[in-house]
């Protein structure tokens, strides 16, 4: 071979060598980069190519697919009862993509999880058209409707856990949505899309309140400083054991700031079981600073505090921050800097309930295959102890005397044990914004409790001194709890 014609093929082969160089790259370094780049249609159209699977409660599917007109996608998205499942679902929409379990489990719902590899296989083989997996749900569909019910037209969120397990049994977060309304590509799907956000409609009911919003808990917080107080055993070794504050009770390091009590002369050296009963602010900010923050923290984070939770889906951090001796008394009563979840409020009423082991709360029980095999089974894990059982037992004692004696009487079952704790909670610069009413409870039947619920209800009235947990929360509570015990017969 002459030198010019080597010279051509060595340039050749270079050429070769770095167009499969080049190919190596885009299939692999850069594959998920551009499987995901939003201008990639291809990935779109290949998930509405086929019926997506389910997300299941009870066995019934609450999603769906139906066939389109399109060019490009052939099914879209549909839902049951649509905005009373949406902070459970999310959303699959052609051109806004997904959330919630409808995204965390994309792969699975769409048939492309490596999992599913043998199932695809086989359709492949015998030329069944492609399906997804489901996504089977611990959610319980009685009490996910009678949260919706009972919460009406309010503003607010409730969600209901299993004590026993952590199972999710109901997440409702108002006002809603109808993730179907702009599930597909169309202009009316756009306008849907918009007409819900934040900017257009400020009631924000694309907000999952249930999870991703949190509130001052108020007096509900109490049981948690009651926890730490009893678990600490330096102030007070029992429930019925009295206490040395005062009513009003000077709050630490202030010019004699003065806090008082809702219910005025029932606080005066009250007891822990008193103290919830009446909710005494002077009691539990006593109680908060004697322990200091430090205590007040680590008391807070055995109930999950302070680290964000995935259930899966992601659900914020509730919060009890490093503070100051004033800020930390008024912490301990569910005001200044500390935030929670209704989802963390439930895991609060559960750890009491459940004998102080709180379990990881989940609402995923199984993946399962198109051809119906588990891919991915949940198995019930306890998450941390909140405290000891003689503590919580010695809880369950005082928050029953809430709700039988206290100012928690609407969340009462005739035949079954309810404890529970009210709070109103301030929100808003100096206690601007009308107050948000809190309840958490648990129910409990033959000494196991089936279910532990908060409720949160932020308009429940126009008139400040209308506004009570007691009054507009434990109602919800009580529906709620009464559909679980229902089933459980």
């Amino acid at each position: 071979m002459n030198k010019p014609m080597r010279r051509v093929a060595v340039f050749c082969g270079l050429l070769i060598l770095a167009l499969l160089l080049r190919v190596n790259w885009v299939q692999f370094v850069q594959a998920e980069e551009l499987q995901t780049d939003p201008n990639n249609k291809r990935v779109d159209i290949a998930r509405y190519a086929n019926p997506r699977g389910d997300i299941i409660v009870e066995d019934e599917p609450i999603t769906g697919s139906e066939e389109t007109d399109g060019a490009l996608f052939k099914y879209r998205r549909t839902y049951t009862d649509g905005p009373m499942w949406a902070p459970v679902t999310g959303f699959a929409s052609q051109a806004f993509g997904t959330s919630l379990l409808e995204g965390v489990y994309d792969s699975i719902l769409t048939g492309d999880d490596d999992r599913l590899f043998f199932s695809r296989t086989i359709d492949m083989l015998t030329g069944k058209d492609r399906t997804g997996g489901n996504v089977v749900t611990t959610l319980n569909a009685d009490a996910q409707r009678a949260a919706w019910e009972a919460m009406g037209d309010k503003t607010g969120a409730v969600a209901a856990i299993d004590p026993r397990t952590g199972a999710i049994l109901a997440l409702v977060s108002k006002p809603s949505y109808d993730p179907g309304s702009f599930a597909g590509l169309s202009s009316e799907d756009g306008e849907a899309w918009e007409a819900l956000q934040k900017e257009q409609n400020p009631d924000e009911p694309m907000l999952n309140r249930a999870l991703r919003e949190t509130y001052p808990p108020g007096s509900t917080f109490k049981v948690v400083t009651a926890a730490a107080a009893l678990e600490d055993g330096s102030l007070v070794d029992d429930v019925d054991e009295e206490t040395d504050y005062p009513e009003p009770y000077l709050l630490p390091q202030t010019d004699g700031q003065e806090l008082d009590n809702q219910i005025k002369g029932k606080c005066e050296e009250a007891s822990i079981r008193e103290a919830l009963m009446w909710s005494c602010n002077t009691v539990f900010a006593g109680i908060s600073d004697d322990l200091r923050n430090e205590k007040m923290i680590e008391a807070a984070e055995r109930f999950g505090f302070n680290e964000e939770l995935f259930v899966p889906v992601r659900a914020l951090a509730s919060a009890y921050p490093e503070a100051d001796r004033p800020q930390n008394a008024m912490a301990g009563i569910g005001q200044a800097s500390v935030q929670a979840t209704p989802l963390q409020m439930a895991m609060v009423a559960a750890a009491v309930a459940n004998n102080g082991s709180l379990m990881e709360p989940y609402m995923v029980e199984q993946l399962v295959a198109p051809n119906l095999n588990v891919v991915e089974q949940h198995d019930a894990t306890e998450f941390r102890r909140a405290m000891s059982p003689e503590t919580a037992q010695a809880l369950q004692d005082a928050m029953e005397s809430v709700v039988e004696d206290g100012t928690g009487g609407n969340a009462r079952i005739d035949g079954v044990r309810v404890g529970g704790k009210t709070g109103t909670a301030q929100h808003g610069e100096d206690n601007s914004g009308l107050p948000y009413a809190w309840f958490i409870s648990y129910a409990i039947v033959d000494d196991e409790s089936p279910v532990a619920v908060a409720v949160v209800v932020e308009d429940g009235s126009d008139e400040r001194d209308q506004i009570s947990g007691g009054g507009l929360a434990a109602p919800i509570a009580r529906a709620v709890m009464e559909a679980v015990l229902e089933d459980a017969k």
